[in-house]
């Protein structure tokens, strides 16, 4: 396939399986494992939670557990609700939690490929996405599932259990289902979307610090091993050093920032659990992997944790999401590498390939894409009434929310610090746009950039600079950090920077 073709299997293929969920969400109510009694969602939640799971952003506006049929009238409107049945956990969050992520393993598969020397095409959808999904993805969450369940993690359709003698001798339901299968590809996949409404801070989805560092390593594991898979796919193991070098530069000057308030103690909304520490690292990790999950609730943490949160949502290549974070960063190393030519009078080339004018075309507006995305709603929030709305104001925190929904929408994060409390049409209908634009647009202008590499004649001088050297990483660092602060600046200014100074004039 060229890339046309691909992207647009991809992308056809991609609103398929979304129609299915979005079936299965409207219809629950009348469909079967449905012990809980649960409504189908109302047409705008149905719609946004179906792109959201499709494009691996995972963002949630309801909360999965409770027990509808035992309150008076429930509805998909009711308070705290509506929740997912068995059946659309697992037919619908599940099965597109596997298939969007395999889908950003297919497409940075494809890109690389246009950079392989005597490259013909950028290869078949079909066939990478069976490999990904049957190789990778089922193998490793079938072992990750396992591991869950010895450690504790529910994985059961026996619906939830009652206990009648507790403690303080009342009566406690037990809310279990099919979590352990969850897990497993919502950290793997770099998905998010947990099972419960507290996500990974809920006992039953992460019950333990054991379960904690297994699932940190597994948000880990496919963004850090593409950056190796990049260069071996090239036949230049060399060219893997500046990825993972500045990937991981920028995640320490993040746990840097992170940890540079007093060393992070137990608060408000911090899991008792874990501790501070841990939150604070979670919550660098699942935004550097653009992953979304959560152990602690973002409203418990120091705004400048949450400026390393918006840090990682912004690059997207930290290492970034699983396939998009390799395209993310050649999209940041070929912007350097056009800028260090400017600025050297060098030929801008890469991989001994020449960078013509399309390509800088291609990778500008794969970046300029975000902020727009991003910046438009988060006005149109506050202009339209719609965050005063909800109850989130107009100071510092409350930007942080509006600007943080939007932010982790278009990244395809998903962690926010709204949940159920933005189901509401506009924010259902504007999340959902953000996410499906910012998922694929930028997946089809960086296929196109490696689809115009292939039969590209390659220079045989080094007519370039070095892209395997400590200096080219240190420059791709500087260039990936000047881009993104020259460009949110402003919006993080009056967010969590203001916030951070805010709190230190009131003693905080």
């Amino acid at each position: 396939m060229g890339w046309k073709e691909y992207f647009l299997t991809a992308l056809i293929v991609n609103i398929f399986q979304m129609a299915i969920a979005f079936v299965i969400f409207s219809f629950q109510g009348v469909l079967p494992l449905n012990p809980q009694g649960f409504p189908g969602l109302s047409w705008d939640l149905a719609f946004m939670q179906a792109i959201s799971f499709g494009t691996n952003t995972n963002l949630q506006h309801y909360n999965g557990e409770g027990i509808c049929k035992q309150l008076p009238n429930c509805t998909s409107l009711t308070p705290g609700f509506p929740g997912l049945s068995y059946l659309s956990q697992m037919m619908a969050v599940q099965f597109l939690q596997f298939t969007s992520a395999t889908t950003g393993i297919c497409v940075a598969v494809a890109m690389i490929r246009g950079f392989i020397t005597h490259s013909k095409d950028l290869g078949n959808f079909y066939v990478d996405f069976t490999r990904s999904l049957t190789r990778i993805l089922l193998p490793l969450c079938f072992l990750a599932s396992m591991v869950f369940v010895g450690l504790g993690v529910p994985q059961t359709l026996t619906g939830y259990q009652s206990i009648t003698h507790t403690v303080e001798g009342a009566t406690q339901t037990i809310l279990v289902g099919p979590v352990a299968s969850l897990v497993g590809i919502m950290q793997l996949g770099t998905n998010g979307g947990g099972y419960f409404g507290a996500n990974s801070a809920y006992p039953f989805q992460n019950p333990s610090p054991a379960s904690d560092i297994f699932q940190i390593f597994l948000m880990l594991l496919i963004p850090t091993s593409l950056c190796f898979v990049f260069g071996q796919l090239i036949g230049k193991k060399r060219e893997t050093r500046p990825i993972l070098w500045s990937a991981y530069a920028l995640f320490a000057l993040d746990l840097l920032i992170a940890f540079t308030p007093n060393f992070p103690v137990v608060g408000p909304g911090i899991e008792v659990r874990f501790g501070g520490f841990f939150s604070v690292f979670w919550t660098v990790v699942t935004t550097a992997v653009t992953t979304g999950s959560l152990n602690a609730s973002l409203s418990g943490l120091n705004p400048l944790v949450i400026l390393t949160a918006f840090n990682g949502m912004l690059i997207q290549a930290t290492p970034g999401g699983k396939g998009v974070g390799v395209m993310y960063m050649v999209m940041f190393i070929v912007l350097t590498v056009f800028i260090v030519g400017l600025m050297s009078g060098r030929t801008p080339e890469y991989l001994g390939l020449k960078i013509t004018v399309r390509d800088v075309k291609l990778v500008m507006i794969a970046f300029l894409v975000h902020p727009v995305i991003v910046l438009i709603p988060t006005v149109l929030a506050y202009s339209t009434g719609a965050a005063s709305a909800i109850g989130v104001g107009t100071n510092s925190v409350g930007f942080t929310k509006i600007f943080y929904e939007f932010t982790s929408a278009a990244a395809n994060n998903g962690s926010d610090f709204l949940g159920a409390t933005a189901n509401t049409p506009f924010f259902n209908i504007s999340t959902a746009i953000v996410m499906f634009l910012g998922r694929f647009t930028p997946i089809g202008l960086l296929l196109a950039l490696g689809g115009s590499m292939i039969n590209r004649k390659r220079l045989t001088t080094e007519a370039g600079v070095r892209t395997d050297s400590p200096l080219f990483a240190l420059i791709l660092v500087g260039s990936i950090l000047v881009l993104v602060l020259l460009t949110f600046f402003p919006f993080l200014a009056l967010g969590p920077i203001l916030g951070f100074f805010q709190g230190r004039v009131n003693g905080f």
